[in-house]
């Protein structure tokens, strides 16, 4: 779908991917509502769109409130004229630690943001989506929702569900008027540890730092997550080290687990 004139909500809009697809989009002449929890990040994006602000309402949400997502719609569509296209990017990790030390209420924290966050924005806006000519939704899962992550064990179960959910929406929405696209990305350089609450030690962010892991810009993550929405693609893997773990988990899903244990053991506790 081209974005142009079209009125796209990003979630997460107040930062990171959320922040520079909203910029992005509006760059293409698109009307974009970002939502974001957080009025101050949401701020610094209207600053950061310029000439360009003109295009952009951002509303202050928390995508769990399902109460709240439901009376969304009505509210954009009175103040743009209708929605056209849905990016849910918004998302945290959990706590750096494995299952055995991972509190319930963390795990409770990560699924309503990854997965009923998405899940109340997408049942909210769809009716209103299959009236319009055109138009799409953007799920971001992540790397880590095909991939075993120790340490964020959580966190992909959540991005895993957020795939199958995805993909069982594209396959019932085929023969309407909605693509759908799921979106893989891989390292991405966000402030998504810090939003999410979760801290590190000195002794992690060094080994962090030390990490062989290279961060894609966010603002190139966004050109590609941008790209599959115009291309209408099926799935957007966003970074050469989603593209390269995605081709090796197809091909060997045992050694692939064991290549990212390896990489990412020096940041977990013991």
């Amino acid at each position: 779908m081209n974005p142009s004139n079209k009125t796209i909500v990003v979630t997460g809009g107040g930062d990171g991917m959320g922040r520079e697809l909203t910029l992005l989009l509006l760059k293409k002449n698109a009307r974009v509502a970002a939502i974001d929890i957080r009025q101050e990040a949401l701020d610094e994006t209207v600053k950061l769109a310029g000439a360009n602000k003109n295009r952009l309402s951002t509303h202050v949400l928390n995508i769990t409130d399902k109460a709240a997502v439901e009376q969304l719609p009505e509210q954009l569509i009175a103040l743009h004229g209708s929605v056209d296209g849905l990016i849910n990017n918004a998302g945290i990790i959990q706590p750096f630690v494995k299952i055995n030390d991972l509190q319930y209420d963390a795990i409770d924290r990560v699924m309503q943001v990854n997965f009923y966050g998405m899940l109340y924005m997408t049942k909210s806006f769809l009716p209103h989506l299959l009236k319009r000519p055109e138009a799409h939704i953007v799920n971001t899962s992540s790397m880590g929702g095909f991939l075993p992550v120790p340490g964020q064990t959580i966190y992909g179960a959540s991005k895993a569900a957020v795939k199958l959910f995805t993909e069982g929406l594209h396959s019932e929405l085929t023969e309407t008027n909605v693509r759908v696209t799921i979106v893989f990305p891989g390292a991405i350089g966000t402030h998504i540890a810090e939003n999410s609450g979760v801290g590190m030690n000195a002794e992690m962010q060094e080994k962090a730092k030390s990490s062989s892991i290279k961060m894609l810009p966010a603002a190139k993550a966004a050109e590609l997550i941008i790209a599959g929405m115009e291309k209408n693609a099926y799935r957007v893997l966003v970074g050469s080290d989603s593209k390269f773990m995605d081709f090796i988990y197809r091909l060997h899903p045992k050694f692939a687990a064991g290549f990212i244990y390896k990489q990412m053991k020096s940041l977990l506790p013991t």
